[in-house]
Parts: C-alpha cells; structure tokens; sequence
C-alpha cells in the first residue's frame, strides 16, 4: 500500500525516468476491477491524456500525481501499483490502465484489493486528496511538535493510538504499515489509549514518527513494498509479515500478530507493554 515513504519516493523516480516525455496512447482495463476508482469515464482517459508531455510528478500521503502538460494529471492512489516497463512488449497482460510513451516505454497502473486510479483537469476534488495535498507532511521541517500536537488533541475521545495515528487519515498517508514500527521505537503498544502517555512519552512519539518514517523513505521505502520499477524497498521493518513470529531485536520475545481495529497489528508484549 503506498504510504507516505513509498509515495514520496515513486514520485522521484518517476520524475526522473519520465519527464520529458510524451503520452501517445492510454489503453483502459484489460482485467476489470470492480474495486478501482476512476474519475469519471476511464473510457476518456486516453482523449484527455494523449499528446501530453510529463512535467514533473508529486508524492503526498497516499497519492503520486504525475504532472502533465496543459495542466493535467495522471494519479495514483493507496491501493494502486505503479509499475514501469521500457518496452510495452515487456508489460504485463492484465492492468487497469496502461499508459504508453513515445520511445515505446510504458507504465500500467495495476490494483490487488482496492484503489484509484484518476485522470482529471486542474486540481482533483476528492476530500481525502485536497487534504494530503494541502497538509504539511511529517518528513517536512515544518511539522514540528505545535503540529503534532494539534493532531493529538483533534481527538477528542479516548481512542488508542492506531486509531488516532491510523484510522482517519489525521496525518495523510500514515497507515497501518509505516505505523507498527514507528509505535515499536517509540515503545508504545498500538491498542495504548492516548489518555495514558505521558509528556515524555508523546515526546518520544513524536520524535520516532519523524525518524521512522524518515529513515523509510531514504531507504527507497519498506521492504514489504515495491517501488516504480518492482523492486522492494531498502527499508528493513522490524515488525510486518515479514517478522512475525520472530525474535524482537530488543528483547529476544517472539513478535506477535493480532487483529485489531479491522486490520494486523504486529508489537512485542515486553517492550510495547499494554
């Protein structure tokens, strides 16, 4: 699932290997999703894009924008995979949108479970997008504790801290992923009620939420994601699939999975005590 270091870094790499060129042709659905998000008629998609040289794309919270020209844009959302391929005779048969270029590259926009996949004119006016668009992001300077207060306190029941961290999108494109190791440094176990920190704790939230994902992001994302061009992420998680069942690198206990609030929560019961 793309989240806050995953969309980040598909969006450099997108810029990278993309800007400059020009769409020539969008093929829509060879295996239909019921589950994809469109903006309005996929079937327009390829009137609206074709001819359209890339500018530039943008990573925020859930969602990389691939910037054309005339200002129009190509995004991608949580659910939705991003893959390129230098030669179209390379990509996969089954996609829910393939884009091609003009030097015979392409990239197809596959989804597993759920996700969107919208092409629009201008800003795209979707609730959860304008607000990761326009929030100030945790690997930004400018999210600082007044910041991270404000979100603490937009709560104002006694929830634990995968719910106010995870559940609402409080903080665009932190999910239940990047969440499991930031909760494991700082400490704290996921179904801990925010009523219970201390000052110091929360400082130490605080603090582990900007490090984690930060140390995320320049590690080319999670190791239990894949980026632009299918590779997994450098990013080694401490607690995922990937580690369940495993020592604790602190403690030696067996990290344990649970379920929680409609989805995995993994944490070691010695060093993230309830």
């Amino acid at each position: 699932m793309l989240e806050i270091p995953e969309s980040k870094v598909m969006s450099q790499q997108i810029e990278e290997v993309l800007s400059g060129k020009r769409i020539v042709e969008v093929k829509n659905a060879t295996s239909p999703h019921k589950f994809v998000g469109y903006n309005g008629d996929p079937q327009e998609y390829d009137s609206l894009l074709s001819g359209k040289q890339i500018l530039s794309s943008h990573g925020h919270g859930m969602f990389v924008d691939i910037c054309c020209e005339d200002h129009t844009f190509l995004i991608g959302g949580e659910g939705t995979n991003i893959r390129y391929y230098p030669s179209r005779e390379k990509c996969p048969e089954k996609f829910q949108l393939q884009v091609i270029f003009d030097d015979d590259s392409c990239i197809v926009f596959t989804v597993a479970m759920y996700g969107g996949i919208w092409a629009c004119r201008e800003e795209f006016q979707n609730a959860y997008y304008q607000r990761s668009l326009h929030s100030i992001s945790p690997l930004e300077d400018a999210f600082d504790e007044s910041v991270f207060e404000k979100i603490f306190q937009s709560a104002t029941q006694d929830i634990s801290l995968k719910a106010l961290l995870a559940i609402e999108q409080r903080i665009p494109g932190l999910g239940n992923g990047t969440l499991q190791d930031i909760l494991f440094n700082a400490g704290l176990h996921p179904k801990r009620k925010k009523s219970t920190l201390s000052d110091c704790e929360k400082g130490e939230l605080f603090h582990c939420l900007k490090t984690t994902l930060a140390a995320m992001t320049k590690n080319g994302g999670r190791d239990t994601e894949k980026d632009f061009f299918g590779q997994n992420g450098r990013y080694p998680t401490i607690l995922s699939k990937n580690t369940v069942d495993r020592p604790c690198p602190h403690c030696g206990n067996r990290i344990v999975k649970e379920t929680y609030l409609g989805g995995a929560i993994y944490f070691c019961p010695i060093c993230q005590k309830l």
